[in-house]
Parts: structure tokens; sequence; C-alpha cells
């Protein structure tokens, strides 16, 4: 028996990837862009998306006691001290297919936009790490190194993208996969 109710992972991620891909299948479909591989990406866009969420915001406690730690125990604002190379390369690497998928759902931004799209993102994960460790006793804190290696990642997805884009044998089936 556990001891304190947990929200269940499954139940909140599995219908959010459906969502997510019912729209982007509906927003592809509405602009006459609904292909095999602009679907694939369409897919890949829902698992990341469910995955970002399982493995960021949970565990969450229902009925965890409320304590009087203070608000400050929930967050880190000090950059890099103490901070493990194994987790900024973690967060580099999680938000690489970030910058990919943003560069390929959404072509005609520009490199700064899906870095600003990266950084809103990470940072709507830190604000909601920190209020489900504060409120409902989550298993994660708010981390400003978090936010900066996974804007970093958020770049070298966009920079990779790009690269690969300018090569010649490479170019037209990217294209195949970009929502434009």
């Amino acid at each position: 028996m556990a001891l304190f109710a947990e929200v269940p992972v499954l139940p909140v991620v599995v219908p959010l990837a459906a969502a997510v891909l019912v729209v982007s299948s509906w927003h592809l479909h509405r602009r006459a862009l609904l292909t095999l591989p602009r679907a694939a990406v369409a897919l890949v866009v829902s698992v990341y998306a469910a995955g970002i969420v399982a493995n960021t915001l949970f565990p969450i406690f229902l009925d965890k006691p409320t304590s009087d730690v203070p608000w400050t125990q929930f967050i880190n604002l000090t950059p890099i001290a103490g901070y493990e190379t194994a987790d900024a390369v973690m967060n580099i690497c999680v938000f690489v297919p970030l910058g990919v998928l943003l560069s390929l759902a959404v072509p005609r931004w520009s490199w700064w936009r899906v870095l600003a799209a990266t950084a809103a993102v990470s940072l709507s994960i830190e604000v909601s790490q920190y209020t489900t460790a504060h409120l409902l006793g989550g298993g994660h804190i708010a981390d400003v190194n978090d936010l900066v290696f996974n804007v970093i990642g958020g770049a070298l997805g966009c920079l990779l993208l790009g690269a690969l884009s300018r090569a010649r044998i490479l170019a037209p089936s990217i294209r195949r996969f970009r929502w434009s």
C-alpha cells in the first residue's frame, strides 16, 4: 500500500499525446499538408510532449502532508555551482529534439524564435516543477541550470537540422517532413 496517493502517469500522458496528435494532424489536414512524413513528425511531437511531461512533472502526490519548508527549498537560482556535467548533458540531449521538431513544424520561424519557444517550454517546465514540488509534493525542483542547458539543447537541434538541410543529399528528404 502506498503511503501517499500518487497521480498515475499514463492516464495523464496518454490522453495528452493523443490530443497533441489529433490537433497536429488536424492542423496539417486543414492546410492540405497531411502526408505520411509530416504525420510521422506529428506522431513524434505527441510522444515527445508526453515523455517530457511524464519525466519532468511526475511523481505528483495528492495527499502528501504540508510542511513549513521555505519556498527556496524547491528552487535553485544559482548558476553552475554544484551542477553536474551529466545533468547538463542530459538536459541538452533531451532538448535537441525540440529544436529539430520546432524547426520542422514551424519552418518559417527564425532560429531566435525557435530558441524563444524552447526557452518558453523550458521555463514552463521549471515553473510547473516548482509548483508541483511546493503544492503537491512533486519529485523535482526548479533549476536555472536546467533552463540554460535546455535552451542550449534546443539551439543545437535547430543548428543540426539547419546543417542537415544544407546537405544536397538530405535536403529533399527533410523538405518532405517540414510543415510548409
